[in-house]
């Protein structure tokens, strides 16, 4: 598939998942080609009204490009501190201190721990790992 055989707005997309499946089969990705094809497929459904079956569609296809992106973009764990890795998976997730707050179960405890003034306890590294689906070492000093 190339860009090109994608429709060429949203109207234009298949409303079934058997039609978004003759697009593009949600599948392993094995080389840069797949990976193009399936971020630009998830690209042009995202932020749209989504039916369930096109929804679906974009959790599998996702699903098939981050197993990619761990196997071919891993993060050396080893060279990123905790609360810079948390300000990072935040600032990506679109989320706020209070955010973070709220996820922890404390909305005022997000912005003492980007403010460096409370550290994180493994529950809270659990909750985090959940979330961003890591490794809740990550978030551990």
């Amino acid at each position: 598939m190339s860009n090109t055989a994608l429709p060429i707005n949203f109207k234009q997309m298949p409303k079934t998942y058997d039609e978004l499946v003759t697009i593009l089969p949600p599948q392993d990705i094995h080389d840069a080609y797949g990976y193009a094809d399936a971020i630009e497929m998830v690209r042009r459904l995202v932020g749209f009204n989504l039916n369930a079956e096109q929804r679906q569609y974009v959790k599998e296809l996702a699903n098939f490009v981050e197993s990619y992106e761990a196997v071919r973009f891993p993060i050396d764990e080893s060279l990123t501190a905790p609360l810079d890795m948390l300000k990072f998976l935040l600032e990506e997730n679109g989320m706020t201190d209070l955010d973070l707050g709220q996820l922890l179960g404390d909305p005022a405890l997000g912005a003492e721990i980007l403010a460096g003034r409370q550290s994180l306890n493994e529950a809270h590294a659990k909750k985090l790992a959940e979330r961003f689906k890591v490794k809740p070492e990550l978030f551990i000093s």
